[in-house]
């Protein structure tokens, strides 16, 4: 039942509003039990991918849901943490977002873009904690894909952030006092140097500047590894 709901979004036979057929209908047409149909559909409902639809007769039943977008962001977040990619890898392909984020950002950000971005930098200053810090860091590179003004990218930004989440605060905290420090003056001077230059309207500068933002860190973060407890 998944399955044949899924060929036909991907070939165009199944469109947003689209109605399914009836459960009994769709367990005949399938040669599966209705309660087989009723559990597919509470799991693309769960998904975003139907919703019911209320009404008598043709008005009610189940209609095909334009994908929320957080939902989209949380199933791709799940299988990048659940599918253990190599942290590595994982950061090579933010890096490649974090590029095109920056340089759409630097042609297309808006004065709002701009304020919400340096509201996060504002945040990380004043975070009293790692933590606080780590969630700062992590709000400024989504707003920046958010500037970028493409949908795609920036849920795939949220989504490969959010699952790096757990693993960068793991390494920020291994760092000692002095080390932590010296890093946190360093990124808030790349983050400054970003928005710098989104501000101005140089996409070159800063999708090289977010590339190189991004690649240092992970290797100051990266080395922290061998200090973390087994």
């Amino acid at each position: 039942m998944v399955a044949w709901v899924e060929e036909r979004i991907l070939d165009g036979r199944l469109q947003v509003g689209d109605q399914l057929p009836a459960e009994r209908d769709l367990a005949a047409r399938l040669e599966v039990s209705r309660a087989v149909v009723r559990e597919a559909v509470r799991s693309l409902q769960a998904q975003g991918v139907l919703a019911p639809s209320v009404g008598a007769g043709r008005a009610g039943g189940t209609r095909v849901s334009a994908l929320p977008s957080g939902a989209m962001t949380r199933l791709l977040r799940l299988h990048v943490a659940l599918a253990h990619f190599p942290l590595d890898e994982v950061v090579e392909v933010r890096t490649a977002l974090e590029r095109l984020s920056a340089r759409l950002a630097a042609t297309r950000a808006t004065d709002a873009d701009l304020a919400l971005m340096r509201s996060h930098l504002e945040q990380m200053r004043t975070a009293t904690d790692r933590k606080g810090f780590n969630d700062g860091d992590t709000a400024f590179h989504v707003a920046l894909a958010q500037a970028a003004g493409n949908g795609l990218a920036a849920d795939t930004t949220e989504a490969i952030r959010e699952a790096l989440r757990r693993p960068l605060m793991e390494r920020f905290t291994a760092l000692d006092e002095e080390t932590y420090a010296d890093l946190v003056q360093d990124l808030d001077r790349e983050h400054e140097t970003i928005l710098e230059a989104v501000a101005t309207h140089d996409p070159a500068a800063a999708e090289v500047l977010a590339e190189a933002h991004v690649r240092t860190a992970w290797r100051r973060l990266r080395g922290s590894a061998a200090t973390m407890a087994p």
